[in-house]
């Protein structure tokens, strides 16, 4: 096998969604009280939505521009690439990337749909929940039909409705739902509570897959404001570690033998030794723990029903042989900072090419059809979909891949000499644009 032989999947991409989002799915008054998408007076697109400002977020949608401008965000549409927001120009992009299908999570209304969760009028805020799932799966997803796979979103604070939207999402051939990791900071029950057991049920029921994204619930955490930015993001995918000890430890695995949960955004090179430590932990404890793991070790419980996925994790990979690896995928996190677009495979064939065809076959593509139901070859002929043809077929449409300065709001203050940016800076920023949205929203 050659680099342009792989067929890539990427579990972990985005959407920064579009103005007109609801506008093919809501009529009336249920779409006058839909989120709203604006403009201020210096050209910053935000959305509102009861009483809620959301502005662009710093790194969110960076993909295309030079490294030098990363941090500086993207105020408007206008200052992205068109891939971020439009769905055909989206394809062009994976396309020139060698992608051959992507899992998008949204970004105004959270990687959850945790915006709907903080709304204060919870039966309006279920009609737009699930009017963006009709746009992401019929609009987004179903503009190139073997191209996306599916992910809802959920209306955890009603268990009713959410069994309902399962069963209704899951008609429309939705294979994947995206869950906060901690529910109890919505204010929602923890995972541990009885109170999900009829999600449970019902998720296993119709086979989907739940994605846990990093930053939904638990907080990455960093020391102090003054701590450089830098280490906050170091740390980001091993802080997935405290909820994916949550999740080892729920006892609905025992009761659902199928459900399957993947860490999005994740990596893979800390979890050999997260499963080395919960097995110690378990037999060191499991007299006065009472934890069962079914007679098991923890580490056999993760390798069934946990998928990992990896952006660039050499280390991982050459420990491969501690993971399971019918149980690790590909992930591209276009259109964010940490994307390696448009030389995905570039990156990725350098750290797999040691490996055997059969592993790489399964961590490109293989795991993640198996995984979210997902038959890539439905709608398109694999020998279309290689990264040799995928780019051939890019070249020819005139995707141009050359970095584009589009400037933005620097975190330091206007004036103020370069010196290294600390996790505060982001902060004041977050602060600034709530003030901001405080007068807008009133």
């Amino acid at each position: 096998m050659e680099m342009n032989d792989m067929v890539i999947i990427s579990v972990d991409d985005h959407i920064t969604e579009p103005p007109d989002m609801f506008d093919k799915h809501l009529s009336k008054e249920d779409l006058a009280t839909a989120p709203k998408f604006g403009t201020d007076e210096n050209g910053k697109n935000y959305w509102t939505y009861q009483g809620m400002y959301m502005p662009s977020v710093g790194l969110n949608a960076v993909v295309g521009r030079p490294m030098e401008e990363y941090g500086m965000e993207p105020n408007s549409l206008e200052e992205m690439r068109k891939g971020v927001y439009n769905v055909d120009a989206r394809v062009d992009d994976m396309n020139a990337n060698g992608i051959a299908a992507s899992l998008n999570f949204g970004t105004v209304v959270g990687f959850d749909g945790g915006r709907f969760h903080k709304a204060p009028d919870k039966a309006m805020a279920l009609k737009h929940l699930r009017a963006y799932n009709d746009w992401h799966i019929d609009e987004w997803c179903g503009a190139h039909p073997g191209r996306f796979i599916a992910c809802g979103i959920l209306p955890t604070w009603d268990m009713d409705a959410t069994v309902a939207e399962i069963k209704r999402i899951a008609a429309k051939g939705c294979t994947a739902v995206s869950l906060n990791e901690n529910p109890t900071t919505t204010g929602l029950p923890s995972i541990h509570n009885a109170y999900w057991e009829p999600m449970w049920k019902a998720i296993t029921d119709a086979d989907i897959t739940i994605c846990l994204h990093i930053g939904a619930g638990n907080p990455a955490p960093h020391a102090s404001p003054e701590t450089p930015i830098e280490a906050w993001i170091t740390t980001m995918p091993m802080s997935v570690a405290v909820g994916a000890a949550d999740w080892l430890n729920l006892s609905a695995l025992e009761r659902y033998p199928s459900m399957k949960i993947c860490l999005s955004e994740s990596g893979i090179g800390w979890i050999p030794y997260f499963m080395e430590r919960a097995d110690f932990s378990h037999e060191r404890h499991k007299a006065w723990t009472y934890s069962s793991f079914q007679g098991k070790k923890p580490s056999d419980i993760f390798k069934k029903h946990f998928m990992s996925c990896f952006i660039d994790d050499a280390f991982g990979l050459d420990n491969l042989k501690y993971l399971n690896e019918d149980m690790v995928a590909y992930e591209c996190d276009y259109p964010h900072s940490d994307t390696l677009w448009p030389e995905v495979p570039e990156f990725l064939w350098k750290t797999v090419k040691g490996l055997t065809t059969e592993q790489i076959e399964k961590i490109t593509h293989r795991n993640a059809m198996n995984f979210y139901n997902f038959d890539l070859f439905k709608f398109n002929k694999r020998e279309d979909l290689t990264v040799g043809a995928l780019r051939a077929k890019a070249k020819a449409d005139g995707v141009d891949t050359t970095p584009k300065s589009s400037g933005g709001a620097s975190p330091l203050a206007e004036g103020e000499a370069p010196r290294r940016i600390v996790s505060g800076d982001l902060m004041k920023m977050f602060a600034h644009h709530a003030k901001e949205g405080a007068k807008k929203t009133g």
